[in-house]
């Protein structure tokens, strides 16, 4: 068996493997210490961690993850607590994904033997519909290709990688969405100013607060798409962060060093189905989400834990006939699909204001205030935003 990407959807599937007692590889383009460092999402959801947990993953997560039984929109110069915790019982985990990598490379290279190949390139999947498929590899050390015969293979090198490349075009549909609209996302090293996430609604644009810890803070700033980060100096974030944030009442933003500042472009796509032949798509090699709603690292948890599972139980010989390999990209695509929905929702929540278009502007804030004034809303509202939704 053979993982490609050390992602959070690439190492949790090759720990269930391992857990079974099924020999993979996993193959890694970056470094260890790249991945263990590199910035990422950081907002876990409960039945996730609950997933991790039942796997033997999340021993370091829940000892030291920050529970969030809160959110709160800031609209209108006014600031409203969405207690979620109240409507459904769920809580999120703030934990950074750089520390949920670094928890289970450790558990799959240190603890449980995997083998895992840091720096490798040019790999390249062979022969993905056959009963033999194959990934080929540079060596780092050696300079030299080496080929790894395997029974699948699963994709899950992301948004760039080479396993989505491989599927026959006639054989796969993606579908695509662009918002037209970009995110500067910054890291600053500055205590949250507010004990949870914070949604400011403006004329001026969408900006978010995202507590990563109590000494960094994530913050987002819509901006126009493809904008340039060195057009936001420091004093112009933090004049916009407080112009966006502001509410009666509210305490101030603690300025700090920004340490990462980057535009997203927001935009989706959706592979469908999700493998073909015995080469199997998890994480962002699949789907892609916007990061408006916070979902894609759940998005790719849940796949790992499907694919992992599936592959453990045709290679083991608990399900001969692979009839959970058969199910598996109808099964990924029902969730992916209602979370794509939920964030082309809020996407319209968040930016309708800053459209120009006192219409949308209207729609918007209707929405926002249906929130704190219907129950029902409240409930529907918390259910997808946690994701714990009985069915998908």
């Amino acid at each position: 068996m053979v993982v490609v990407g050390a992602g959070p959807a690439g190492l949790t599937v090759g720990n269930i493997l391992r857990a079974a007692g099924v020999d993979c590889v996993v193959l890694e383009c970056e470094t260890r210490e790249f991945i263990e460092r590199r910035p990422r999402a950081g907002v876990i959801e409960e039945w996730a961690v609950h997933a991790l947990d039942r796997r033997g993953l999340a021993t370091t997560l829940l000892a030291r993850a920050e529970r969030h039984t809160a959110c709160a929109f800031r609209f209108e110069g006014e600031q409203h607590r969405f207690e979620y915790r109240e409507v459904t019982g769920s809580h999120h985990f703030v934990y950074p994904q750089p520390l949920l990598v670094t928890d289970l490379v450790r558990e799959y290279a240190d603890v449980r033997g995997g083998d895992i190949r840091f720096g490798v390139r040019d790999v390249e999947p062979h022969a993905v519909e056959s009963d033999r498929p194959a990934v080929s590899y540079t060596c780092p050390d050696t300079g030299r290709r080496r080929l790894l015969r395997c029974d699948y293979i699963a994709g899950c090198d992301g948004a760039r990688g080479v396993s989505r490349a491989v599927l026959p075009e006639d054989r796969v549909r993606v579908a695509r969405h662009d918002y037209g609209i970009g995110w500067l996302a910054l890291l600053a090293e500055a205590p949250p100013s507010s004990d949870c996430v914070l949604f400011g609604v403006h004329a001026d644009g969408f900006a978010g607060q995202m507590p990563r810890s109590p000494e960094v803070t994530r913050y987002y700033l819509q901006c126009p798409p493809g904008d340039d980060p060195d057009n936001w100096p420091h004093d112009r974030v933090w004049t916009q962060l407080r112009r966006r944030l502001a509410a009666t009442g509210a305490a101030p933003l603690t300025e700090g060093r920004l340490t990462e500042k980057r535009v997203l472009d927001m935009h989706d796509y959706v592979v469908e189905p999700m493998a073909v032949g015995r080469l199997f798509l998890a994480g962002d090699a699949a789907h892609l989400v916007a990061p408006i709603a916070a979902k894609g690292m759940n998005l790719a948890l849940h796949d790992a834990f499907l694919l992992g599972d599936a592959l453990a139980a045709r290679l083991t010989g608990a399900d001969p006939n692979g009839r959970a390999l058969a199910d598996y990209s109808q099964a990924c695509l029902r969730r992916v699909w209602d979370y794509q929905e939920f964030s082309q929702w809020l996407s319209e929540v968040y930016h309708g204001a800053a459209a120009g278009d006192p219409f949308r502007t209207g729609t918007s804030l209707a929405r926002l205030r249906r929130l704190f004034t219907s129950r029902q809303a409240a409930a529907a509202f918390a259910e997808q935003y946690l994701g714990t939704a009985e069915r998908y």
